[in-house]
């Protein structure tokens, strides 16, 4: 059955079975206080404010039937997949493989790499480890996508600026059709998540529509 949703600028029309939502980044170091984001300065309430809206969307999901993705930024701990432009670009102290307040930042098995617990991955959930920004580069993502049969993809997570938006560009490009959940993303900077709506709204709606969740929960 087609559900159509009053997206952004236009219907957003898609099927449970071939539908997939990608949860972006939930994780413990950028979530929580006490992490490596609140180490940098961020305001991770800003981050950590969207969780009962992510945890609403994801319930629905599940109940529909949809395939969920879960994704964490990480690297190996021997950092062989992160180039040195990546690493050298974080500040002198706090660079992804150091020590932080979770253990050693952006590494894959420690607790701060860990999806929070509100939203933690249950059985047959897809968790994708990346290396960088977009869900996509140098993950097995498109391939599991595939032999799903998804078609269409709907985005929630951190940050909507880098990861989040990085994300869907990458899908754009590789054919899914592609919604934002307005309210289930976020940027330490809110200036941010409204540039980057007022982005995909660009051109007639150039990587894919956008809505707040009650939109996609009353179409359903």
């Amino acid at each position: 059955m087609t559900t159509i949703a009053r997206a952004k600028l236009a219907p957003f029309a898609f099927e449970a079975r071939q539908t997939a939502l990608i949860v972006i980044d939930m994780q413990r170091d950028f979530i929580e206080p006490g992490g490596f984001g609140e180490a940098l300065g961020s305001d991770v309430s800003l981050l950590s404010g969207l969780v009962p809206t992510v945890a609403r969307l994801l319930e629905y999901a599940r109940s529909a039937g949809w395939q969920i993705v879960h994704t964490r930024e990480s690297h190996a701990p021997d950092l062989s997949d992160c180039p040195p432009a990546k690493r050298l670009r974080g500040m002198p102290n706090a660079r992804i493989g150091d020590t932080g307040p979770m253990r050693r930042i952006l590494v894959r098995g420690g607790p701060g790499n860990a999806i929070i617990d509100t939203l933690k991955p249950i059985e047959n959930e897809l968790v994708i480890d990346k290396p960088g920004k977009g869900a996509f580069y140098a993950t097995r993502l498109g391939e599991e996508l595939s032999m799903r049969g998804i078609t269409h993809l709907v985005f929630a997570g951190v940050t909507t600026e880098v990861c989040v938006q990085t994300s869907m560009r990458e899908a754009d490009d590789r054919g899914y059709e592609c919604l934002l959940i307005e309210d289930a993303t976020a940027s330490h900077i809110p200036a941010f998540l409204d540039a980057t709506i007022a982005m995909i709204h660009s051109q007639g709606g150039i990587v894919g529509w956008t809505a707040p969740l009650d939109v996609l929960l009353e179409a359903a």
